[in-house]
């Protein structure tokens, strides 16, 4: 009995060490796995520029991403698939242009909030402490790809412009509209080449442009190219000049993003504020607990403390909310 009672003690004291680090481990290696799609990206469009066959890898690339099959998935994640955070997710992951799958993607995020609730209990820390640790664990991964695609679906809107005068000008020199999107897609950087030339293989493969560029509005979720493929299918459906349509759309999306700049420098002041405000409480907490470490304590170690840092935290989160709701001005 006794010789059992040293090896549990030896369990348990190799669990505490070990869930808190894998916990770490798989936080870490999600973000690299993150930070090498996007760096490991760029560098493959280099060495495919330098061999000349960048418009191949991307055909290929776009039909792998159009004919790949899902593979049979648990009775779990066919559970997070019906959610509509999921779906939601899933259309993030593609803006952003994300080797990932929606449902597997929470199932990690899901394991990693589970090791730091274990890690955490075993380690005794405090409840407010795990949850807070569980709470940006489960948080933050969906931020980062929410931000990441609504950088790429930014550019893609700046490219606008030059794919509406490529398309226009083929138009105009006697190609179809599918040969225009492929020439989008043969011409132009990440995203609006990966972009159109997913359209032209789409419809390559056998679905109707119509529709192709219906999954495409969809897939992006912007404005800008809504107009786009409206103005596509009402010039298909009742005819017309597309290449004149194209360049009246084109001047108003550079009216646009001009005047969206000007909107940007007239709230930086307000911007810079925000971010002032949220990084000012944090700063002051700590030059207090440098300086009296038993005033500063308060809040850390004692009842009273842990509400009124919640609160603190609850309002400058309001606040912050509120100086984003001002300054985010829609053109």
């Amino acid at each position: 009995m006794g010789t059992f009672a040293v090896v549990n003690a030896y369990i348990k004291q190799a669990m505490l060490i070990l869930m808190p680090v894998a916990g770490i481990m798989m936080v870490f290696y999600s973000g690299y796995q993150l930070w090498k799609d996007l760096r490991g990206a760029e560098r493959k469009k280099i060495r495919e520029r330098l061999r000349e066959d960048a418009s191949r890898k991307k055909a290929k690339k776009a039909e792998l991403s159009i004919t790949k099959q899902k593979a049979e998935q648990s009775i779990f994640a066919q559970i997070l698939g019906k959610i509509s955070i999921t779906k939601k997710l899933e259309q993030w992951i593609q803006q952003a242009n994300l080797n990932l799958e929606a449902t597997q993607f929470l199932m990690w995020i899901g394991a990693a909030m589970m090791i730091f609730l274990v890690g955490g209990l075993l380690l005794k820390m405090s409840i407010a402490v795990i949850i807070a640790i569980v709470v940006s664990t489960g948080f933050l991964p969906i931020v980062v790809v929410k931000f990441l695609a609504k950088r790429r679906m930014n550019i893609l809107v700046n490219q606008l412009p030059d794919v509406f005068e490529l398309i226009t000008q083929a138009l105009r020199a006697g190609h179809s509209l599918a040969s225009g999107i492929q020439l989008v897609g043969q011409q132009l950087p990440d995203p609006a080449g990966t972009e159109f030339a997913r359209v032209f293989y789409e419809q390559n493969l056998g679905i109707k442009i119509e529709e192709a560029l219906s999954n495409f509005a969809d897939r992006t979720d912007q404005l800008d190219i809504r107009f786009f493929v409206t103005a596509v299918l009402i010039q298909r459906q009742t005819g017309g000049d597309l290449a004149e349509v194209l360049d009246k759309i084109g001047a108003v999306i550079r009216d646009r993003i001009q005047i969206l700049g000007q909107v940007k420098a007239l709230t930086a002041e307000g911007r810079l504020s925000g971010w002032v405000l949220a990084i000012m409480p944090f700063f002051v907490f700590f030059l207090a607990w440098m300086m009296n470490p038993d005033y500063a304590g308060v809040l850390l170690y004692e009842q009273r403390g842990h509400y009124l840092l919640g609160g603190a935290l609850f309002f400058e989160i309001v606040g912050l909310l509120m100086i984003k709701k001002i300054v985010n001005i829609k053109v």
